[in-house]
């Protein structure tokens, strides 16, 4: 049964202006991975939209019917790209889903389910001890993500089937507190080095030390950073969010650096947003701007500083580049990436057929395991359909979510992010090692 609430002041909602600039005219729709898999109207962003006119002047209620719709919307922004009007869906969303979570009381599981998501998933050493299993015991966790998923719950199915490539000596790694430039100085940068790209994917990291490094660039990765706060932003839960930017933006204050970069695509686009997170705060909206203004995507900087003098050793293989969501639609970077891989000698860039999202969207693969998994197979079909000997992304969210796809469909995938295959050029490895 259906339970309403009592709807908060209409000023509480997502603005008016923005809701009146969608003209309905359809453009979304095919854009959409919910619309794709469903074709139900309120399952895309034209009639979420809708929906958001209908609670703001009064008509309507957030219920549980009306909150299934926006769980179920992944947040991909791939309807920006699409809307010749301009809609701002990525703040109407997020204002929204604010406003589901401080009015919805979700059933006891789904709560628990999401404290436990959001208590741990942004603090590494929590994450550390929830993923020391998965490094001990890789094989028996994958053997109960797949032989005994019918049994377990749904979620906790998805945690498990998706248990990251973890690794003990990857748990604890540190990236180097500073790391000089190997050729003439130009910048002082600051790597954020992220709550699940540390941990699971740590050769992102070293990766992009070397090559900023190489190209000219002082790179502090400050120790006491934590999380940038993009999952509780994407998630709706506004003031936490704002907690985890401003230790954010203090840390990389004190640090000294002309600019924050971000090798997560998530991560990134979070942080570009924090000018947006804090219109509305005079002690922190100058802060915020001034730090969104010095953020760059680690491709998007790399592409900047222009070709490195370093040696570069071939790479013969055929390279599919997959864009991340929350590069492509919610930072417009696109040609960066493709620029940035055509520099490694004898690499034969090509694209997928189709940008839509792979169903990762932060931990929507873990909330909604069902549609998420359709996404990931279907993006993962796209992909090898290129004869692909190396997929690069430049988000560990895809990363994962594809690897997942890839073990279902009992094919042997190599995935990479950009700048490893740049490394490895730089330092004549093999690129499809382990």
């Amino acid at each position: 049964m259906s339970t309403t609430h009592a709807i908060p002041p209409r000023s509480a909602g997502p603005d008016p202006a923005l809701i009146d600039a969608c003209v309905h005219c359809g453009f979304c729709l095919p854009a959409c991975p919910t619309y794709a898999l469903w074709g139900e109207e309120m399952d895309s962003p034209r009639g979420r939209i809708y929906l958001m006119k209908g609670f703001v002047e009064g008509r309507m209620s957030i219920d549980d019917r009306m909150t299934a719709h926006f769980d179920r919307c992944l947040g991909c922004l791939a309807c920006v790209t699409a809307c010749p009007s301009g809609v701002q869906y990525d703040h109407l969303i997020e204002s929204m889903r604010a406003q589901i979570e401080s009015t919805t009381r979700r059933s006891t599981t789904d709560s628990l389910f999401r404290t436990l998501a959001y208590r741990t998933f942004p603090f590494r050493a929590r994450m550390r001890l929830l993923l020391l299993p998965v490094a001990l015991m890789r094989p028996i966790v994958e053997w109960i993500g797949t032989a005994a998923a019918k049994v377990l719950p749904r979620r906790l199915a998805a945690m498990m089937s998706t248990a990251p490539p973890v690794t003990l000596a990857g748990l604890f790694s540190r990236t180097p507190a500073l790391t000089r430039a190997s050729a003439p100085a130009r910048l002082r940068l600051g790597l954020l080095t992220g709550c699940v790209q540390q941990l699971i994917y740590p050769e992102t990291n070293a990766a992009s030390v070397r090559v900023l490094a190489a190209g000219g660039c002082d790179v502090a990765a400050p120790r006491r950073q934590g999380c940038c706060g993009a999952l509780a932003l994407h998630g709706g839960r506004l003031d936490e969010a704002r907690r985890f930017a401003r230790k954010t933006i203090a840390t990389f204050e004190r640090a000294g650096v002309d600019h924050v970069v971000a090798n997560a695509a998530g991560c990134g686009s979070a942080m570009k947003e924090y000018a947006h997170l804090f219109a509305d705060d005079p002690a922190w909206r100058d802060r915020a701007k001034a730090f969104s203004d010095r953020v760059r995507d680690i491709t998007e900087l790399v592409d900047e500083l222009g070709p490195s003098r370093a040696p570069r050793q071939p790479v013969e293989g055929r390279v599919v580049y997959q864009d991340a969501c929350h590069l492509a639609h919610a930072q417009g970077v696109r040609a960066q990436p493709r620029r940035l891989l055509a520099t490694i000698p004898g690499a034969r860039i090509a694209d997928c057929a189709s940008d839509m999202c792979c169903g990762s969207a932060g931990i929507y693969n873990l909330l909604e395991p069902e549609p998420a998994r359709q996404l990931g197979d279907r993006k993962l079909e796209e992909l090898l359909a290129t004869r692909p000997d190396i997929i690069a992304t430049a988000n560990p969210g895809c990363r994962l979510q594809l690897q997942s796809a890839a073990r279902r469909a009992g094919r042997s995938v190599t995935f990479a992010h950009p700048i490893e295959l740049v490394d490895r050029s730089m330092r004549g490895e093999d690129v499809r090692r382990p």
